[in-house]
């Protein structure tokens, strides 16, 4: 598939497309919607639901292959792996829930979940890689923006959950079975590269600003309708009206495109004119990609071509040597480094706790006496969005600014995390929403920081692989913190009490202490970090605008 030209509308449809994928790829956030029904229909106990939240989140974030392919074929091959993850794994967790097969396997069900979740990570990884690479500029926004959507979805579904299939669990996943597939079949085309534009755009903030202001509102509604929901009975006609309502906020990033288009930049028209007059050769006689070609940017180029070009003189002989932070690193040469360790070790604590309350929130919610959790899940989703979209943002003004790292943010989100975390063991009256409100803000800039920040620091080349490897710390630590911590806490504690469900703020109780341990120690090595990375920040962002750094060709 050809490149597109930058600064033209396909990139803004291929943003206003990704947005409906990348709310479709967040359709592992909706576990809590239907995890009461797998507990119920297939008496599993909290240890063995918590598993399945592990292989939730596993599948969701084991994104290595994806990476890889991300970096091999077009966004549509990415996406149609992703489409066919959805369709099978959704289809036999669906095939149990609604007990269409009696007594499926445990073991069939926990691999069922991985593939479903799994789609995930293909469906998102194709939509950030392919529109980082098409923003490279605004990296920072475009990755809140996306990851913000994320954030969103949960309440989406929780909407299309609550309204629409009137909170039917078997509903559910048979949407997830077939509507998935069907938006991304539909949007996959629109998703693809585009050569990316050399200089900011003047436009480009106002579209963006644009963009976030309409998922803003679409955040608002999400959660203003969901607390209707609960305070007020709405009839199926309403309940309808705010699904088109929904449907049309999740559209308004298209407008860009259709502005684009109705009313083209004058500005933009007359660049575009000059710098097709403006055309030069170096040697009229030497093709202009071998004249204007240093050996170590030769990865493109025969040997042959290499040979003749540095016979002819139009190209000295480098000794290679390795990439600097700030420029394209290959795989190997990210991992041997000790900043990227570093942010590993930031994201898999810090996520990891958080994923930990995010698999156990329906539990929590009911063990604290809060029977209807959906709106708890509402609340955590707004906030989680709040930060994500925040995290791109505010951490993009700071680095502008002052050159401040991305990380520094992390750094007070981590410390933030450690107070809630004892505000939800202290299970005082009055705080289970505020401590989940403050998690989700805390939880989503976790994702908003690291993205941009590992594109900055290793590069856009190899971004894909080396993404969806940091990746790697969500579900590691759901296994360790949710599945072998958190379950077992609970699971123990319920034997002592000598009933089917624990009640009380000992289910949890220790586990929180926990967490807040481990946010200590991630905000300590964000600290580290936060001050390692310095200096590649003053030179990317020298002036107060992003610079690309120079390519070492490999």
């Amino acid at each position: 598939m050809p490149e597109l030209k930058a600064g033209s509308r396909p990139p803004w449809v291929g943003l206003a497309s990704a947005v409906w994928i990348t709310i479709a790829s967040g359709n592992a956030y909706s576990f809590p919607l239907y995890s009461h029904a797998l507990k119920s229909v297939l008496n599993l106990s909290q240890q063995q639901l918590t598993i399945l939240g592990v292989a939730n989140d596993f599948g969701e974030n084991v994104g290595i292959l994806p990476g890889i392919a991300s970096n091999k074929y077009p966004p549509w091959v990415v996406l149609s792996i992703g489409v066919l993850a959805s369709f099978f794994g959704y289809g036999v967790i669906w095939l149990a829930v609604s007990e269409t097969i009696h007594n499926m396997p445990y073991w069939v069900l926990w691999i069922a979940l991985v593939v479903a979740t799994n789609s995930s990570a293909w469906l998102g990884t194709a939509v950030v890689v392919t529109n980082m690479r098409n923003f490279p500029i605004s990296r920072g926004t475009v990755a809140g923006i996306l990851k913000g959507y994320v954030g969103l979805s949960a309440a989406v579904f929780t909407e299309i959950y609550t309204m629409v299939l009137k909170g039917s669990s078997s509903s559910l996943l048979l949407f997830f079975t077939l509507g998935i597939p069907i938006i991304c079949l539909a949007l996959m085309y629109y998703v693809r590269p585009c050569t990316p534009a050399s200089e900011p755009d003047p436009s480009d903030d106002a579209h963006f600003l644009f963009t976030q202001l309409a998922s803003l509102v679409l955040a608002v509604f999400l959660l203003t309708t969901t607390i209707l929901k609960d305070v007020m009975t709405i009839s199926n006609a309403l309940s309808y009206t705010f699904v088109a309502i929904m449907v049309v906020l999740l559209l308004a990033p298209l407008a860009i495109p259709i502005k684009m288009t109705l009313f083209p930049s004058s500005k933009k028209l007359n660049r575009e004119a000059s710098s097709s007059d403006n055309l030069t050769i170096t040697d009229p006689l030497m093709p202009q990609s071998v004249s204007d070609t240093n050996l170590n940017d030769g990865e493109d180029m025969s040997e042959v071509d290499v040979l003749l070009a540095f016979g002819e003189g139009a190209i000295k002989l480098k000794k290679k040597r390795r990439p600097r932070r700030g420029e394209d690193f290959t795989f190997r040469e990210a991992v041997v480094k000790a900043d990227f360790w570093l942010l590993w070790f930031v994201y898999f604590l810090g996520v990891g706790s958080g994923v930990t309350v995010l698999n156990n929130l329906a539990q929590i919610g009911v063990s604290l006496g809060f029977n209807d959790t959906t709106t708890l899940l509402s609340l955590f989703s707004f906030c989680n969005f709040l930060g994500r979209l925040g995290g791109g943002v505010v951490s993009e003004y700071f680095v502008r600014l002052n050159t401040i790292p991305r990380t520094f943010l992390t750094t007070i989100t981590q410390i933030i995390m450690v107070m809630t975390y004892l505000l939800y063991a202290s299970a005082l009256n009055g705080t289970l929403y505020i401590a989940t409100a403050l998690l989700g803000i805390c939880y989503g800039v976790q994702f908003g920081v690291m993205i941009p920040t590992c594109s900055e620091l290793f590069g856009l080349k190899n971004f894909g692989l080396i993404l969806s490897f940091m990746g790697l710390g969500n579900p590691i630590g759901a296994l360790l913190l949710s599945g072998m911590l958190a379950g077992y806490v609970y699971d123990t504690e319920e034997a002592k009490q000598g009933g089917s469900t624990c009640t009380g703020p000992d289910c949890f109780r220790l586990t929180f202490f926990v967490l807040a341990g481990v946010c200590c120690v991630s905000s300590l090595l964000s600290v580290v970090l936060t001050i390692r990375i310095r200096p590649v920040y003053q030179m990317l962002y020298a002036g107060g605008s992003f610079r690309l750094p120079q390519s070492t060709g490999h």
